[in-house]
């Protein structure tokens, strides 16, 4: 495509941002939350075959799943919650690419603490509000615009390009898991997860767990015979912000140049006892470490329980009585590919020609799933996306509509660059 018509791609996505609006409302108006996927995903799969792709709707494996080294347990299973994937097919000749997006939310809380509904999509002030909003509806329908702007241009493309819709992200990365089990894969992929427009060849890993805390029962007029678990918690939760302190002064990557934000190691979850007049004879502390490319998520379990128990070690009772550190729940390994790798530097010079200046490199602070991509589709895959990192979760989650067209636009030039 020469300079004249990438230049008229780029305007007529930009003279189409009513129907970007319009298209991302739609989607956030379906209550997509983990575990509820059927409804936003059959749209999808139709919005596909409108615009000629093969599709592919099956629902994810779990017993092919809990074979793989990757899985996560989970609590329910994936009846009536498919995963959806869209194939153009080249013409021949050119490179492959793998676009990779998830479609379920985390719930949004009390109604009303939202001052625009979570479902609604309210606009406002260049803003679009909603559950999913930032995390990560906006960069599904990125990924759908930019094929759709590009089938309207003259010229086919070259190479394949593929786009994944995924259930159970949130939880455990099943739905991309189970593309990779089920034969997706590509010469590169791009991750559309939030990233506040920066190109990020990295992810950092995520490792639940879980310390169980017993101390010694006593009636309450009594207590003073009693070992009171909620002092011995917190004597654990200030030893699991100790190894957070370790951590940020110690672990270094080169695309983490602030490990305060990158490395947090913390208590989410402090429960015990079980009635306001009865003596607490038992805690459980749950939270999560944040882990970066190069780090073995083996070693860095060993050495949280190590300090846990040392911490634990230097209570009397605790001595004889150690907590029991568990890791349970979401996990996920830290991902990388060469912040040189060939899409890297494809996604940066779109951004650049969109933008007029130079993309940011650095590293998501966040889990991806880009990793299943990289380490088990031998698909070396970059993250881009038009959500704001720091939205994901958040009441009131937002994006502007400014960096979904600009995202949009990237993604447009990304692809018919790579794939010719």
């Amino acid at each position: 495509m020469d300079k004249l018509a990438r230049q008229q791609l780029l305007a007529d996505i930009e003279a189409s941002r009513e129907g970007a609006v319009s298209l991302l409302k739609q989607l956030i108006s379906f209550p997509s939350v983990t575990g509820s996927e059927k409804d936003i995903q059959a749209f999808l799969a139709e919005k596909l075959r409108r615009l000629g792709a093969t599709v592919d709707v099956w629902e994810p494996n779990l017993d092919r799943l809990r074979q793989h080294p990757a899985f996560v347990p989970v609590e329910v299973g994936y009846h009536d919650r498919p995963n959806v994937v869209g194939t153009f097919p080249g013409s021949g000749g050119g490179r492959s690419l793998l676009l990779n997006g998830h479609v379920d939310v985390t719930p949004p809380g009390p109604p009303e603490a939202w001052t625009h509904g979570p479902w609604a999509g309210c606009i406002e002030g260049g803003r679009v509000y909603g559950r999913g909003a930032s995390d990560m509806k906006s960069g599904l329908a990125a990924m759908i615009l930019a094929m759709e702007h590009l089938l309207r241009a003259e010229g086919a493309l070259r190479g394949d390009v593929i786009l994944e819709f995924t259930v159970d992200e949130e939880l455990s990365g099943h739905g991309t898991l189970d593309c990779v089990l089920r034969g997706y894969r590509a010469d590169a992929g791009i991750s559309c997860e939030t990233s506040s427009l920066c190109v990020q060849p990295a992810s950092i890993g995520r490792i639940w767990f879980e310390i169980l805390i017993r101390g010694k029962p006593a009636g309450i007029q009594r207590r003073h015979e009693g070992v009171n678990a909620i002092e011995l918690g917190y004597q654990i939760f200030q030893a699991v912000a100790e190894v957070e302190k370790r951590r940020v002064a110690t672990v270094r990557h080169s695309l983490y140049p602030n490990p305060i934000t990158a490395l947090p190691c913390m208590i989410g979850t402090f429960e015990a006892g079980s009635y306001p007049s009865a003596f607490p004879d038992a805690c459980r502390l749950r939270g999560s470490i944040a882990t970066l490319p190069g780090e073995r998520s083996a070693a860095v379990k060993e050495q949280f329980e190590s300090a846990v128990l040392a911490a634990a070690a230097r209570d009397p009772w605790m001595r004889d009585h150690p907590p029991q550190v568990r890791f349970v729940g979401y996990f996920a390994e830290p991902a990388a590919i060469p912040d040189d790798h060939p899409i890297v530097l494809t996604v940066a010079r779109a951004f650049a020609e969109v933008t007029g200046r130079n993309a940011e490199i650095s590293g998501r602070e966040g889990a991806a799933d880009s990793r299943l991509l990289i380490t088990y589709a031998d698909t070396p895959t970059v993250i881009f996306g038009p959500g704001r990192t720091e939205q994901m979760h958040a009441t009131e989650e937002w994006v502007a509509v400014e960096d979904l067209v600009t995202a949009t636009k990237v993604l447009a030039l990304s692809i018919l660059d790579w794939c010719g």
